[in-house]
């Protein structure tokens, strides 16, 4: 029975001492939430975060909170990851008058991040901008914003984006040129997978200026749009696949009469093999128009498979 009191005082200090800790992780948390998961040290700002990797390799991982801060990657091999997918949220502050994300390492990576609320006055404000080397981009949220991904023009970059969502994107006003949901440069390539696209505000969803693609498994829901263009624009041709996407063309629409177009503003690269089957391609309830599953403004023969579509729409035309 003595015994029993000092088993209770040792209790006790463990779990104050468990609490003090706690405490103190948690004010850690609250004023350096961004840690390199390789050495374990935290940050207060992602700036710094990035700084300290610097031309290194590194995984930065952001604790859940919203940020109003962005950072420029000038080198490296950088990872940005949520500690818990969609709670590490970067709203309404651009760097260099571009994006949440500049980019312009060897490579980065984005995975589980939202975006919001980038306005800049070129009307060009991204979630990220992406000015060299290679993006990976999965499980992340772009919303409300200019664009969502924006990039240059340079060789042997390489864009992959997967089950993410591009929300409340895109414009065509102030007499600028038009932002878009997605719009890839003159890059090596573009992967697109299993992601969505909705509620447009200008613009095209998906613009894409890569000789290569492979658009395949989203979803394209035009039915809240605003003044929107093409689902899908390759603007200066391209092969690759296009198949397994549902999409489904609203009432307001700046430009309704193609879904897909192939290299409206000029050919660059072949289209021949382009393949595009699978696909679902439709209009909200109440709505039939006369619109044209693909318009190709070529005459690279390219390879329209099977796709269920609209009675009233149809599958090709030469423009």
């Amino acid at each position: 029975m003595r015994a029993y009191p000092a088993v209770m005082r040792t209790f006790s200090t463990a779990l104050l001492l468990s609490v003090a800790i706690a405490a103190s992780a948690l004010a850690q948390g609250r004023s350096a939430p961004f840690t390199v998961a390789e050495t374990g040290r935290s940050y207060g700002s992602l700036g710094e975060a990035v700084g300290a990797i610097g031309d290194g390799r590194g995984t930065i991982v952001i604790a859940p909170g919203t940020y109003r801060q962005c950072a420029v990657q000038q080198g490296g091999d950088v990872i940005y990851r949520a500690a818990t997918p969609g709670t590490a949220i970067f709203d309404g502050v651009p760097c260099e008058g571009k994006g949440a994300l500049v980019l312009r390492g060897r490579s980065s990576a984005v995975d589980g991040l939202i975006f919001q609320n980038i306005r800049v006055p070129d009307g060009n404000g991204a979630g990220i901008r992406l000015e060299g080397g290679t993006l990976s981009v999965s499980n992340s949220l772009f919303r409300n914003s200019e664009e969502g991904i924006l990039t240059g023009d340079y060789d042997g970059g390489q864009v992959r984006i997967d089950k993410s969502t591009f929300r409340h994107l895109g414009r065509c006003d102030r007499d600028l040129d038009c932002a878009h949901g997605i719009y890839i440069g003159r890059l090596a390539s573009l992967s697109v997978t299993n992601s969505r696209f909705d509620q447009g505000d200008g613009g095209h969803y998906l613009k894409t200026r890569t000789p290569r693609v492979t658009i395949t498994g989203n979803s394209f829901d035009d039915s809240g749009g605003h003044l929107t263009n093409y689902m899908i624009d390759l603007s200066n041709g391209a092969t690759g696949v296009i198949s397994g996407n549902e999409m489904v063309q609203g009432k307001d629409k700046d430009n309704w009469s193609a879904f897909i177009t192939v290299a409206p503003e000029g050919r660059e690269h072949s289209s021949a093999g382009l393949v595009i089957e699978g696909n679902s391609a439709g209009f909200v309830p109440g709505l039939e128009r006369g619109a044209t599953f693909v318009a190709n403004f070529t005459d690279d023969a390219v390879r329209i498979g099977r796709n269920r579509l609209a009675p009233s729409m149809k599958v090709s035309d030469r423009r």
